[in-house]
């Protein structure tokens, strides 16, 4: 059966598009989730165009063979892991952006692209691309769209669906579904734009986006307290929102991340402290009162030191160190990253239910997040090849996702439901939801090779 389908797919694509060679396809079996299953692929298939996308779908629906769309697999959930004797479909290739238009303010990029590659684009004609995942100079737009990815500045501008105007998309059958539409309002018929971010893969293969741009955001200044507990500094962060000021940043780490980045590298870290807030505010001449007020703020609830950076060139130190939290937490050990999210107003809960948690089952537990937009990365670290860990960690994850819903929040705030959370999502859903659900996903996908186990039972 595999020669078939292998000379079906090179009767159009490049040699060089098709890899079969186990060496050359084990890079392309995981993503960077832990704890999740990954098969080996039939061939990892690279188109360069929409056109040979089309080509591949035809060709697996013909012969039934599940395909699995992949950006740069540095998602977190294991939604881009190889299905067993399937088609892995990397978009690398696809890296252009095709226009950036000033007047209509929009990008038409294709889904290779990296995140940062774009912003840096956007900028030379004094715009913005918001949406910055921590891991934006690796993620591709294509991932970003596929798990509604959030980032840094979410508390301000929103996450990715937020600037998301029309896409087009190549169906299971090979068939060019067109979405949404260029201009910046419409309201006619159900939103498949809205509905296509965030399924992860499993409804169709974004092949070019329409991404709504703003205008470049004024200087910026960025500020940061250090506190002897979490408590207070949550207590600051519900009264910055609260008193309306408006971050265009606002982060959170705690005492262990804040360790850990210190000892990956030296960033003047504190090590006595047990929670940082970082903030930006990028109003230009009034971003010095609003850091102003956000620092009397820290003070008074109790913030051992604040501190603004002094140059564009130390606030850049401040959100580097928040943006290495990933490398710097895993070598301390094999990790379990969760994202939960939860109002603003539970975040003190949370931090402590997380801490009785990480107790009750002997693992060390990290937590930084967006705290401004109440979206935290509770991150479980075990002892690597310690099978009695691996179970202690996996059901201090479980507890932290149940923890979240019932502070009444939900288990993915921007990382996707994959195959990590998969069992988990009726949990939040109900029944009826989640039947909807299958029938969506059926209504896209009749044969239901397009990422088939993620997500969905």
């Amino acid at each position: 059966m595999t020669e078939p389908i292998l000379r079906e797919l090179r009767a159009q694509l490049p040699d060089d598009a098709i890899l079969t060679d186990p060496a050359g396809t084990e890079a392309y079996r995981y993503d960077k989730a832990g704890f999740c299953t990954a098969g080996t692929p039939l061939a990892v298939v690279r188109p360069s165009t929409g056109e040979q996308v089309q080509h591949v779908l035809r060709v697996a629906t013909r012969h039934r063979v599940p395909v699995v769309p992949q950006g740069a697999r540095s998602g977190l959930s294991g939604a881009a892991n190889a299905v067993e004797s399937g088609l892995v479909l990397s978009l690398s290739r696809m890296n252009r952006v095709l226009e950036i238009d000033p007047v209509d303010q929009v990008a038409v990029v294709e889904p290779g692209v990296i995140n940062a590659d774009l912003s840096r684009a956007v900028a030379g004609h004094g715009l913005s691309y918001p949406p910055d995942p921590s891991s934006w100079e690796l993620s591709t737009i294509g991932g970003n769209l596929a798990t509604n990815a959030g980032g840094l500045c979410c508390v301000k501008y929103g996450v990715t669906a937020d600037f998301v105007r029309a896409l087009e998309v190549v169906m299971a059958d090979g068939q060019v579904l067109h979405t949404g539409r260029r201009a910046a309002k419409g309201v006619a018929g159900y939103d498949l734009t809205r509905l296509l971010v965030g399924s992860e893969g499993t409804l169709g293969v974004i092949t070019k986006a329409v991404l709504g741009l703003r205008p470049a955001p004024e200087t910026d200044l960025t500020a940061a307290a250090v506190f002897s507990a979490a408590e207070p500094a949550l207590h600051a962060v519900n009264r910055i929102v609260a008193d309306r000021v408006q971050p265009s940043m606002l982060e959170f780490l705690d005492g262990t991340t804040m360790r850990a980045i210190q000892d990956y590298r030296d960033m003047g870290l504190p090590a006595e402290a047990e929670a940082m807030v970082l903030v930006q505010s990028d109003r230009g001449v009034r971003a010095a009162d609003d850091v102003a007020a956000i620092g009397r703020i820290c003070a008074e609830e109790g913030a051992v030191q604040v501190a603004d950076a002094a140059d564009a060139a130390e606030s850049a130190m401040l959100w580097q160190a928040r943006r290495m939290v990933n490398p710097a937490i895993e070598r301390l050990g094999a990790t379990l990253v969760d994202d939960v999210s939860v109002p603003r107003s539970r975040l003190a809960e949370l931090l402590d239910g997380v801490a009785r948690i990480a107790g009750k089952h002997d693992v060390l537990v990290s937590c930084p997040g967006h705290v401004g937009d109440g979206n935290m990365h509770p991150t479980v670290i075990f002892d690597r090849g310690d099978d009695a860990a691996a179970v202690r960690a996996e059901r201090a994850f479980d507890a932290i996702m149940q923890l979240g819903l019932e502070l009444g929040g939900t288990i993915t705030g921007e990382h996707g439901v994959g195959l990590l959370k998969r069992r988990w999502l009726e949990h939040e859903l109900g029944p009826l939801s989640t039947s909807l659900q299958h029938s969506i996903k059926a209504a896209f996908d009749p044969l239901g090779i397009l990422n088939p186990g993620k997500v969905l039972d």
